[in-house]
């Protein structure tokens, strides 16, 4: 299930499911749930956990140090909740620790391509982001909410 051309950290905890496609790396502290497929030329740098059964497009970059200027390499987190769908070249970002450290998307989102979800952002349940769309720093997005351009 895992491609011979995939690259996984030592320190990664994978389910014995998980699907990973050529290409992709998972990094350090890397934690994947049953039944999640990851595609190929995937990124999944750190320090993130992905619940279950979620699907992850190509050329995603899921987990990377943040785009701020108050990063400063601190261990921080990100966490995707079960049943996700996250699409060809979204970016999802770890937190900072001039917040809670944590950037956390919930259940049955789907992420639609290009979506950029930054540090320290909580999403909810069931939304749907267009696109394109982009969350800056320390955004919350309640359950059902749909963004588009």
């Amino acid at each position: 299930m895992i491609d011979p051309r995939a690259i996984i950290d030592k320190d990664a905890r994978l389910a014995s499911d998980v699907v990973v496609g050529p290409w992709s790396i998972i990094g350090p502290d890397v934690e994947i749930g049953a039944g999640t497929v990851i595609g190929p030329h995937v990124v999944i740098a750190r320090s993130t956990r992905i619940g279950c059964n979620n699907r992850i497009y190509q050329f995603a970059t899921i987990g990377e140090d943040c785009q701020d200027k108050k990063y400063h390499g601190e261990t921080t987190y990100l966490e995707i909740g079960d049943h996700n769908i996250i699409r060809e070249g979204c970016t999802l970002h770890r937190g900072t620790v001039q917040d809670k450290s944590l950037t956390r998307i919930g259940n049955h989102n789907l992420l639609m391509a290009y979506v950029h979800i930054a540090h320290d952002c909580i999403v909810g349940d069931h939304t749907v982001f267009a696109n394109n769309a982009t969350l800056g720093g320390h955004v919350q997005v309640a359950d059902w909410a749909i963004l588009g351009g």
